[in-house]
């Protein structure tokens, strides 16, 4: 069995402060100025510790992080690493997790979200508010819970996504992504899922200019489409939405159900007209 080497409150600087690190237990410390403090470290449990320049964690594996904070300088902090769990922490920095694998992350906030959880597999996520743009591009194999989200092209490129109880409010979420699936969660910005295929949403409810156009196999199950306007451009569509819909303009094929449709706009020469079949709801 490995001995276990404690540091408490202890204060590092200068660069590599502890390189390639194995079986530590880092204990209400401060990783200071100087980059890469725990570069290619290995089996590290931190708790109530602070990080304050670039790079702390890169080409590490098996790393626990609980109650710690990230400062704003402390950028670019966790890529190229596996098997890592954040829990309870704050982190300031912008672009963190680039391509990690095997990451959680409960209850931890992201005010400076920008590029972050980019490239990374096999995600688990709950209770998780973050701000900025471009998060979660090109990851794949994510199950998201209880997820707060501000910031515009959210998801581009992502792959294998489950999201459950989440608040986004993101434009362009989910350009380009493949097999996704919301259930449960509330969705507000302009353009939403264009060029995607497979993308189900489940009992949420969408605000949405000219969103879910181009989609490849769009499913959407008991959905609300709150102030939705020229919805399902050139989409393979198969909707169940509760509620009416402001506006559909040219969807290529499949079924649309709703209490009714303000504005139904099938133009000839764009579309066959005969593929969608319109159903409105019986009212009593």
């Amino acid at each position: 069995m490995n001995e276990i080497k404690e540091y408490r409150q202890a204060y590092f600087s200068g660069e590599r402060a502890l390189f390639q690190g194995k079986n530590l237990r880092i204990v209400d410390t401060v990783f200071a100025d100087g980059e890469s403090p725990l570069k290619e470290s290995s089996n590290i449990e931190l708790s109530e510790c602070m990080f304050k320049w670039k790079y702390p964690i890169w080409y590490s594996n098996n790393i626990v992080v609980r109650r710690c904070t990230l400062f704003e300088n402390g950028r670019a902090g966790i890529w190229y690493s596996k098997n890592i769990t954040f829990e309870d922490t704050a982190v300031e920095s912008p672009k963190n997790f680039r391509r990690c694998r095997n990451l959680t992350l409960k209850n931890v906030s992201f005010p400076n979200a920008e590029e972050t959880l980019w490239n990374c597999n096999e995600v688990y996520i709950d209770r998780i508010t973050a701000k900025g743009d471009y998060f979660a591009m090109n990851s794949e194999n994510m199950k998201i819970r209880n997820l707060t989200l501000y910031g515009n092209y959210s998801f581009d490129g992502a792959k294998n996504v489950e999201i459950y109880d989440s608040h986004l409010l993101s434009k362009d979420a989910f350009w380009n992504s493949e097999n996704i699936t919301v259930y449960n969660s509330f969705i507000s910005g302009e353009y939403l899922g264009w060029n995607a295929k497979n993308l189900t949403l489940v009992d949420c409810t969408i605000e949405s200019h000219q969103g879910m156009c181009y989609i490849d196999n769009l499913v959407m199950k008991n959905c609300k489409l709150i102030n939705t306007s020229l919805a399902f451009e050139y989409s393979s569509v198969y909707a169940d939405i509760t509620g009416k819909i402001d506006s559909v303009l040219n969807p290529s094929e499949g079924v649309i159900r709703a209490d009714g449709i303000t504005e139904l706009i099938i133009e000839k020469d764009k579309v066959d007209p005969t593929k969608t079949k319109i159903i409105y709801n019986d009212k009593k």
